[in-house]
């Protein structure tokens, strides 16, 4: 069933020459863009293919905006002047596709948000480690004192913060899917963390199409603006190579000393971004622990300096910061055994990470939604760490294919709870159980917060 609040006179005034705005996706990114198209004297209309929320539906009432859910009405939708779509609609969309041969601009949230603030941006994108890098860059920030707000693929819409806030500094976590509808946007300080293969069923399966993708990042930046990036990633060099960004470059290495960026030396950090004024950090007094999360500091710390924010406040947020919740997430120990909830691990490589950060035996619970995956990579971490894999998906096949002559117990399970129950019998004191599924959740679950929760309550009744 369809819900909207379309008025006649709504419709009526669609069919005059004002400044309409139509906004496709009622999520989060959506509602706030509604709120500041409406905020900004357009017209406004939104309209969503899926079922809308409770909670943004309520919002879209009280904004008195019109709207639609489960359809797509293109006499509402093709007499735009401008169109905002949520970044997971993809541009094979036969609504978008129409846009496109109508001449109809079509942007991101981000884009259309940026024209209505004068704030600097720190946006920071890469296939894994973004939301932590965002939240540690916006801890820091926060805590040195300055006026600085957090959006993007992470938190409140950008757009709504622009509507109702007045702040100086945005930290962004931007995904690929965000910078593909991007055009004239600029990063004031842009940060790629690093490029696996990720989302290639949107890339035509091509990992040089998303890193391009990655690499707009960079677009319409000048000489006066910052580019910090991973010295050690191949494929982001690849890329880097191709672009070749003009902007202030800083990168950041655990193998090798760099002059300006962040660099690694036996256990401590260095950080300069300008001769003779550095910020040394042992890794012991990192907050975030793990070879990964050295690379997420020394990025987060490098936009600290490039800001001029004091080494001793830098030292004491890099040192004091709580990890984003889904992301290797402490639940509880039980017997002896920890639990970790690392359910935001929805690929490959994010899964890598977590097990290169493990110190004890792990039983592994993996599986969901596979985008393709090659599970290679985690061959020989799971040959050195895993003692057993608990599968949770509904289809599991290529988990058993790949790891069956690497681990000696695979199990399938089809719920949080029963995972939980599974693992907690194949591990033994000082082992840890690991929920890191390498896999989307939409095969059992809503999005990857539920199946963390759920994994979360099944441990606490064990």
């Amino acid at each position: 069933m369809s819900t909207n609040n379309i008025t006649s006179s709504n419709t009526k005034s669609a069919m005059t020459g004002q400044s309409r705005v139509v906004i496709l996706g009622a999520g989060e990114s959506g509602v706030g863009a509604a709120k500041l198209a409406q905020a900004k004297g357009f017209e406004v209309f939104v309209s969503d293919y899926g079922v809308i929320t409770d909670k943004y539906k309520a919002a879209l009432e009280k904004l008195g905006i019109p709207f639609e859910s489960e359809k797509h009405t293109e006499e509402l939708i093709l007499n735009a002047t401008e169109v905002i779509k949520s970044p997971g609609i993809p541009p094979t969309a036969p609504i978008i596709k129409k846009l496109v041969a109508k001449g109809i601009s079509v942007v991101s949230e981000i884009e259309f948000a940026k024209r209505y603030t004068q704030a600097k941006t720190i946006c920071i994108t890469g296939s894994n480690g973004k939301s932590t890098t965002s939240l540690l860059t916006y801890h820091i920030l926060k805590n040195a004192g300055l006026n600085v707000g957090l959006a993007g693929n992470i938190g409140q819409s950008f757009a709504a913060q622009v509507a109702t806030e007045d702040y100086e500094y945005y930290v962004l976590e931007i995904s690929s899917f965000m910078l593909d509808d991007m055009f004239k946007f600029k990063a004031d300080i842009a940060v790629l963390l690093n490029i696996t293969p990720d989302h290639l069923d949107r890339y035509d399966y091509k990992l040089e199409n998303y890193a391009a993708s990655k690499m707009r990042i960079v677009q319409n930046q000048t000489a006066e603006d910052v580019f910090i990036y991973c010295a050690d990633d191949e494929e982001s060099l690849k890329a880097i190579a191709l672009i070749k960004p003009i902007a202030k470059a800083f990168p950041f290495s655990i193998t090798k000393k760099v002059e300006l960026g962040a660099y690694l030396e036996e256990t401590t950090i260095h950080i300069l971004t300008e001769p003779n004024n550095q910020l040394t950090m042992s890794i012991s007094d990192l907050a975030l622990q793990g070879k990964h999360n050295i690379y997420n500091s020394m990025a987060s710390g490098i936009v600290s300096k490039v800001l001029e924010l004091r080494n001793e406040s830098i030292r004491e947020s890099m040192g004091n910061f709580k990890n984003i919740e889904h992301r290797l997430e402490h639940v509880a120990k039980i017997s002896g055994i920890d639990f970790i909830n690392d359910s935001k691990a929805t690929n490959v490589n994010s899964t890598w990470y977590a097990l290169e950060s493990m110190t004890s035996d792990v039983v592994l619970i993996m599986g969901g939604v596979d985008k393709g995956n090659d599970y290679n990579m985690l061959k020989d971490l799971v040959k050195s760490k895993v003692k057993a894999i608990v599968c949770l998906g509904k289809d599991n096949k290529r988990i058993h294919d790949a790891f069956e002559d690497d681990v000696e117990v695979i199990v399938n399970t089809f719920s949080a709870e029963e995972a939980a129950q599974i693992a907690f019998h194949l591990a033994k004191r000082g082992d840890t159980v690991l929920l890191s599924p390498a896999c989307a959740s939409f095969d059992l679950f809503k999005n990857y917060e539920d199946r963390g929760n759920q994994f979360k309550a099944a441990v606490r009744e064990l």
